[in-house]
């Protein structure tokens, strides 16, 4: 991908050093400019600035691939919930994006720091033996919480005060309250993998700085957020493919405006953000409320899976699904994506 800094291309650091004088420091910059122009930005003759880019277009050209290649390397990621994992056959797929939406206090952040727990396990375990970098937005990240569903989902591992340390010191937070802090982040993120050895990215949310921000309603703003959504999706998309990882990302529920109609048909509950950005996720997994304590997880768009829901509980250890070891309930309908979200009792006609 062009975001890729020169240093992953294969520039040598001095080249490196006197293009970013010039400020040139990514792939993209140096694609944008002609055969004379890095020749004047980074003192080289013509032959030898127009090899450079030879070479950087090269490093950043999608590599061809067959259908039997990516079959051999397909992994997933498990979630240690069975039925779930069942259906994703295998688990949170490797490469690509994976976000889960719905109202506020059905557990998304809480799939988050179990799975946060679950990358830093053993292998053995299930786990990836890697860092996690997480990045909040929501102020929402609890260290107290991770702690505690690690002690309660895994006790025989983490029985010991050293082991809960080294969990703990291997997820890397960030928070980034605004827009811009976010995509600073993000186009600093390929550093920050390599350096702390993340083998999961997190997100959450992706829509909460974005909705502050921008009043769609307002012109220009539409477009501007769009251009931005973009560039975060093709971002973490290309260091989901370029580092084989899971990125998990959380998003909110809004109200769409059916047209006309009585009260009760006019609008409804879905996912934030638009079809645009629906269409930038891989796999979209949507939580809702059955009643005050139960809840569903809905597989709404998968490149493997069927539609299908299942209930779940948030208990102390994290997320707990209904009958494990049962069959999955598909799901009968349209396109779940494409359904109203449930919300609490409490809050329905509120939204």
């Amino acid at each position: 991908m062009a975001t890729r800094k020169l240093k992953r291309a294969g520039v040598s650091n001095e080249t490196c050093e006197q293009l970013k004088r010039h400020r040139v420091e990514s792939c993209k910059d140096l694609l944008s400019l002609s055969p004379v122009e890095v020749m004047t930005a980074a003192g080289l003759s013509y032959r030898r600035a127009s090899e450079l880019l030879r070479t950087v277009s090269g490093a950043v050209a999608p590599p061809v691939v067959t259908a039997l290649e990516l079959w051999r390397r397909h992994s997933c990621f498990s979630t240690s919930l069975p039925a779930l994992d069942r259906l994703l056959r295998g688990g949170l797929p490797r490469g690509a994006l994976t976000e889960l939406t719905g109202p506020s206090g059905c557990g998304k952040t809480q799939v988050c720091l179990m799975l946060s727990v679950l990358a830093t396990l053993p292998k053995s375990r299930g786990g990836l033996d890697s860092a996690v970098i997480y990045i909040d937005t929501e102020s929402a990240f609890s260290a107290e919480r991770l702690v505690e569903i690690a002690q309660s989902r895994f006790p025989d591992h983490f029985g010991c005060k050293e082991r809960v340390l080294q969990m703990a010191g291997r997820v890397h937070l960030f928070r980034e309250l605004t827009c811009q802090n976010v995509l600073n982040r993000l186009d600093r993120l390929e550093e920050d993998i390599i350096s702390t050895g993340a083998g999961l990215v997190i997100l959450d949310s992706v829509a909460s700085v974005v909705r502050k921000e921008f009043d769609t309603t307002l012109p220009g703003n539409l477009l501007h957020r769009s251009d931005m959504l973009g560039h975060e999706a093709s971002t973490l998309k290309y260091l989901a493919h370029q580092f084989d990882i899971p990125v998990v990302l959380t998003n909110q529920v809004t109200t769409h405006v059916r047209g006309q109609g009585s009260a009760g048909d006019s609008a409804l509950v879905t996912a934030a953000l638009g079809n645009t950005w629906s269409h930038s996720v891989n796999t979209r997994l949507i939580v809702q409320y059955v009643d005050a304590r139960q809840r569903q997880m809905l597989i709404a768009k998968s490149p493997v899976a069927p539609f299908a829901v299942l209930n779940y509980t948030v208990e102390k250890q994290g997320i707990c699904m209904d009958g494990e070891d049962s069959e999955e309930v598909l799901y009968e309908g349209t396109d779940p994506g494409l359904q109203p979200i449930r919300l609490p009792a409490s809050c329905r006609g509120q939204q």
